[in-house]
């Protein structure tokens, strides 16, 4: 653990130097603890794939006392469990017209279409961090074998929804966007919701299940397609 100044009202505290579920789990647990320690005095907490941005109130507490708090509270925290984090299962419809890359990312990997998709739907994601647009939740990780490099040229509009992987990370984009990830489906749940309580359907810490569904369903859940 090393905990470091990142600004006048700021911490950075890192957890581990890899990204994995038992990183995950101590982050999520250490997010806990650290909220639970530093009560109204804490202003903004930000958890990502091994580190925690804490921001906290300068005219109530300082660096040093924050410091205290925080080497407290995670010497009370036990050691995490990796399957912590509520299991949320978002319905994809993989097709070629929805996902625009599913071709050439199976021909890539040496696989059909129809085993990408069975890698991608058969395993179970962390939501290691939200970030880029608000309900980017950047999944991992995608199985090595469907593993893909962003686009050598970005798209200048992904339509909300796309279920895309870069690299060994996935995620469904929450609005219209550029974008250079590999669009392999739609997702019909909306993953940022201003007017919903929560305004999103997952958090830090989560895991993910990707289920396939075919393209009436799709639509009956308020998919659309182009």
């Amino acid at each position: 653990m090393e905990l470091h100044s990142a600004g006048e009202n700021a911490l950075m505290l890192y957890l581990g130097q890899e990204t994995s579920p038992a990183v995950a789990a101590r982050v999520q647990a250490a997010a806990a603890a650290i909220e639970t320690a530093l009560g109204d005095q804490l202003v903004d907490m930000v958890p990502s794939y091994a580190s925690i941005l804490i921001l906290y109130d300068p005219l109530a507490t300082d660096h040093l006392a924050v410091s205290h708090r925080v080497r407290q509270a995670l010497a009370q925290v036990q050691e995490a469990d990796s399957a912590l984090g509520r299991q949320v299962v978002l319905p994809v419809y993989y097709a070629l017209e929805a996902g625009a890359d599913l071709e050439a990312l199976a021909q890539r990997a040496g696989l059909s279409p129809e085993q990408v998709i069975e890698l991608h739907a058969g395993t179970e994601y962390r939501v290691y961090a939200i970030g880029f647009a608000p309900g980017f939740a950047y999944l991992g990780q995608v199985d090595e074998r469907i593993a893909a490099p962003r686009l050598a040229t970005p798209r200048l509009k992904v339509p909300r929804g796309a279920v895309a992987i870069a690299d060994r990370q996935t995620a469904v984009y929450p609005a219209v966007s550029p974008g250079g990830w590999n669009l392999i489906g739609r997702c019909p749940t909306r993953m940022f919701d201003p007017s919903a309580t929560p305004c999103m359907p997952v958090s830090v810490g989560d895991r993910v299940q990707f289920e396939p569904i075919d393209r009436s369903r799709y639509l009956a859940l308020g998919g659309e397609l182009e």
